[in-house]
Order: structure tokens, then C-alpha cells, then sequence
């Protein structure tokens, strides 16, 4: 996961009221699980991630994400295979204007070392995380409530169980970012400092499982919390998670049985060797993962339209699934994952879905631009894995071979890469995206308005109108009518290029079960609904 700048949206319009979670769950989750409903053995999980730290503002990162679902709740969780938020430290929680949000706690809810969880510690958790503002951490994601210093009267806690938030502006979004571990997890106000972070030894959450034991980038345990309240409970009293430094070792801990999943990331290779493995199951789930390409506006050759637009028309996603990714990952024709409402493929209406050399040509001619274009494409060789060199080499050779370019590969680590292309080293360059959470918002606002994160001095004002419009309203065909709109318009001005989308994988051994139910667009391990039998 790229750990993001999410630049705000200034928004307007109109938000309806509209109820967002219901009270209590069908399962019994309403109460505490005093140690029920446990079914399986202890298990391992095994990952590539890292994890920046269990203190949820200061982070924004996959791995830690996946540990602080487990030890922390959020007011609002997304069940697996939905996009719709429901209770989960709340009962409930609806828009009661078009700019308040307002929450009801679970009644009796406690941290799990017995301190009492109520109002106060949401309203300390949401203000601690956006006055840090720690640059590793997730509190751009709270913009629409408030700014550091975020006034007191941002968030009214009227009695114990009542938390009001009052949006600065009106947000759809906001119940989605509530969801959001790095954002929303709550902390307790009695052990976490209020203007710094906590280390990983002191964390404690209230969510379905407590951290027993942490080594960074070696192993944590998970241990049932019996207190927890909400529909997580887990279902097993104790799961491990060791830590690999490359794929290949989690593909040999996993084919010698000594994890029982491996989640994240093993190469294309590797998840096509080890189909053929008769003790294993490849689990495959709908994924979010989007890698993509961007064009930076700033240079004068990424600044011409018909440059921009042949591109479009040159390049071969299915080349670049099969010779780059073995072809486990699918072709994306627009920024929206095909599985979101609101979702297009306006690329391939545009430009078609194979290349097209013809019309590259045309276009090119058209504008009287002299062929070869010298063109500078920027990767990064390890943040997005061993294959992100084979993608950009395949876009080289693909625009090369058309005899329409003359294309320059540079690459720098993450760290001086982020600097380099917002400086303009590259007239296009390579990203990838995994949402934050589910919803078509997060893969349009955080790009497209005013240059947005990756700052590649594209704007629109037809765009930001559109996208204050969806942010305005929780009318989903309104805003899905937007949504689609700012597709269209993005493919006609190429400000970005998608590339390809990627599966929510993961490796089984056996007796385990849950694991394939957990892998959705949303990207959360759900390790409270996984077991092993035996």
C-alpha cells in the first residue's frame, strides 16, 4: 500500500439525511463474547508487509492496518464482500443534516485492560489524530471535520454514548472514513498521549483480539479479547503473524507448512508455481489493487495533448498482464475498479481496448508533432514489487516498437522517487493505489482535484465541481452519475493512463477456513472470522 498524502477536496451541496449503520448485529455480536463461539486451533499468517506502528496515528500503511482491525474498533466496519459501513463500537449512525454526523455507542463497551469505553475517548481519539498530524499517519483523511488545531466544538459528546460530529463541510465520505483503521480506531484517552504517539509495547484496544506479544518485523500474537462487544467476535483464541523480508521466503514458509497463510505479497510467479501444489489452495477474491501510470503536466512533452492521447492509443494492457504479471492481474480501462458503483471503462470507449498505432499516428500528425517523441518514464524498483521494472519495460518497448517514441527508463527508491516526480524527472510515471476504503470517491478525489496527491498540475474545474457535487450528497445515483462524468472527462483529458487491476490473494493450507470470504476490494485480513481445523 502507498503510504498516501490525501490532498482535501474543498466541497459544496446539498446532503441528505440518510441512515448509515443499524443497531446491533444478527449474531449475537450486540453482547460481550465472554468467551464464546470459539471454533478453531491456533494459526500463522505469514505476510511480506511491515508495519509502521500500532498506534493508529501514526500510521497509513497496509501491514499496520491489518494488525490495528485486530486490536482496535472502529465506530463503523465494512463486513466482508460489502461496501455498506455498520456498527461496530456503534449502534448506530446517521447524517441528521447535511453537515452533522452523529454516532450512538454500544452500551457497556471497555478497552480490554477494563477501562470503560464511552464518547470522550472518540472525541479524544478523531482530535489526537488530526492535531498530531504525524506524516506517517492517516489524519488528511479527517480533513472535512477540521484542521489542526481542530476547535473543541468540532465533535460534541452530550452524554456517554452520543458522539456529533460537526463537518466543516458537507462529506459523504466521512461514515467511510470512520471505517478506516488508521483513521478511525479508538484509543483510550486514560494511556495514549494526546500530542504524541504511544509505543508499540503500551497499545490497547477494545476490538476483538489483544496483542499479547510484538517483535516488529519478526512476529505478533493475537489472543482473544473475551470483553470484546460487536459483531468481530473472533474465532480463534490465538493467531501468529510472522514477518518475511522477501517472497521468496514466504512461499517456502508456506510450501514447508510453516505458516498456514501467506497474505501479501507473493510475486506472479511464485502464485502461479504454487497452483500446482496439491496441499495448498490459491484463494482468489475481487480486488482493489490498481496500478497506473501519470502523466506529470509540468514538462513540455507531457504538457501536449496528442502526446498524452497517443499513448493512450499505444498502450497493450493484456501484453503487460501476461509478459510483466504472468497474468494474474486484469487490464483497467479507467480509474474506478470495475466492481464500485459508479465504475466505467472510459479508456477503452475512448482509445479501444487494444492498441491502436493508427490513430496514435494520426493524432500525433494532427498536432504537427515530430516523431520519435522523446519520452522519460519513472518507475520505482522495489516499493510495488519485483515486477513493476517488467511493466514499465513492456510500456518502453510497446511505445518504441510503434516507431512514435524514443522512450527513457530512470528509477529512484520510493523516498526520492515521491520528490522526483512531483519536480517533473519524468514526463509519465508509475503508481498503484489500494483504497482506503470502499467507495469510488477514493479513487477519484485524492487524484484528480487541482493536481491532487501525486501534485502533476493537472486541473479541471468541471472536475472539482463534480467531485464537491458527490462528496455533497448521499444521493447514489447523483453521485454515481458524477463519478462517472469525472471518468469520462479524465480520458479525454489523459491526465493519467490505468494500467492494470490485481485480485486480493492469498495462499491456504489445510484446514483452514474464512480466509477466501475475507479477500475483498476493502483489503482487510479479517482475522476474527478465520479458523483452522484440527
Amino acid at each position: 500500500m502507498v503510504n498516501r498524502r490525501f490532498l482535501a477536496v474543498v466541497g459544496a451541496g446539498a446532503l441528505a439525511l440518510a441512515l448509515v449503520a443499524c443497531g446491533g448485529d444478527d449474531d449475537g455480536g450486540g453482547g460481550g463474547s465472554s468467551g464464546g463461539g470459539t471454533t478453531g486451533t491456533e494459526w500463522i499468517l505469514g505476510t511480506t508487509d511491515s508495519v509502521t506502528a500500532l498506534d493508529p496515528a501514526g500510521s497509513y500503511d497496509l501491514g499496520s492496518s491489518a494488525l490495528q482491525y485486530a486490536m482496535y474498533q472502529q465506530l463503523l466496519t465494512v463486513p466482508p464482500g460489502t461496501t455498506t459501513p455498520e456498527g461496530d463500537a456503534a449502534e448506530s449512525c446517521e447524517y441528521t443534516d447535511p453537515k452533522t454526523f452523529q454516532c450512538t455507542l454500544r452500551e457497556g463497551l471497555t478497552f480490554s485492560n477494563g477501562d470503560p469505553l464511552t464518547s470522550s475517548d472518540v472525541k479524544f481519539t478523531v482530535e489526537r489524530n488530526i492535531n498530531i498530524a504525524n506524516p506517517n499517519g492517516a489524519s488528511v483523511l479527517l480533513a472535512s471535520l477540521c484542521e489542526a488545531p481542530c476547535p473543541d466544538d468540532a465533535i460534541e459528546t452530550p452524554d456517554d454514548q452520543t458522539v456529533i460530529f460537526h463537518l466543516s463541510r458537507a462529506d459523504a465520505t466521512f461514515q467511510y472514513v470512520l471505517t478506516h483503521a488508521s483513521a478511525g480506531s479508538i484509543v483510550n484517552e486514560d494511556v495514549f498521549p494526546a500530542d504524541s504517539l504511544l509505543s508499540d509495547a503500551e497499545a490497547v484496544g477494545s476490538g476483538p483480539f489483544v496483542m499479547a506479544d510484538y517483535a516488529k518485523d519478526e512476529q505478533a500474537t493475537l489472543t482473544k479479547n473475551d470483553d470484546y462487544q460487536g459483531p468481530r467476535e473472533a474465532k480463534s483464541s490465538t493467531v501468529f503473524v510472522k514477518y518475511y523480508p522477501e517472497a521468496s521466503n514466504l512461499k517456502v514458509a508456506v510450501q514447508n507448512g510453516e505458516v498456514d497463510v501467506a497474505w501479501r505479497s507473493l510475486s506472479p510467479t511464485d502464485i502461479v508455481d504454487l497452483k500446482d501444489s496439491s496441499d495448498l489452495q490459491v484463494l482468489q477474491g475481487e480486488g482493489a489493487e490498481i496500478r497506473y501510470f501519470v502523466w506529470q503536466l509540468s514538462t513540455p512533452t507531457a504538457k501536449q495533448e496528442a502526446v498524452r492521447k497517443a499513448v493512450a492509443y499505444l498502450i497493450d494492457r493484456a501484453a503487460i498482464s501476461e509478459r510483466a504479471y504472468d497474468g494474474t492481474v486484469e487490464p483497467l480501462y479507467s480509474l474506478v475498479p470495475p466492481s464500485f458503483p459508479g465504475a466505467t471503462e472510459s479508456f477503452k470507449d475512448v482509445y479501444g481496448a487494444e492498441p491502436d498505432p493508427a490513430q496514435a499516428e494520426k493524432v500525433l500528425n494532427d498536432a504537427g508533432i515530430k516523431t520519435p517523441v522523446d519520452l522519460v518514464i519513472g518507475y520505482t524498483p522495489t516499493h510495488y514489487g519485483p515486477n513493476a521494472v517488467d511493466e514499465a519495460t513492456e510500456l518502453q518497448s510497446q511505445l518504441n516498437d510503434s516507431g512514435l517514441f524514443k522512450v527513457a527508463l530512470k528509477n529512484a527508491e520510493w523516498e526520492q522517487y515521491q520528490n522526483l516526480y512531483k519536480e517533473g524527472a519524468y514526463d509519465l510515471f508509475q503508481l498503484g493505489w489500494f483504497p482506503d476504503f470502499v467507495d469510488a470517491d477514493n479513487y477519484i478525489s485524492p487524484f484528480v482535484v487541482d493536481g491532487g496527491f501525486y501534485a502533476n498540475n493537472y486541473s479541471n474545474p468541471k472536475v472539482n465541481d463534480l467531485v464537491a457535487k458527490e462528496q455533497g450528497t448521499d444521493d447514489q445515483a447523483v453521485r454515481e452519475d458524477a463519478f462517472e462524468q469525472i471518468q469520462d472527462i479524465i480520458a479525454q483529458d489523459v491526465s493519467e493512463i490505468p494500467s492494470w487491476i490485481g485480485p486480493n490473494i492469498a495462499i491456504a493450507g489445510p484446514g483452514m477456513e474464512g480466509v477466501e470470504e475475507t479477500l475483498d476490494p476493502a483489503f482487510i485480513f479479517r482475522f476474527w472470522n478465520v479458523t483452522k481445523s484440527g
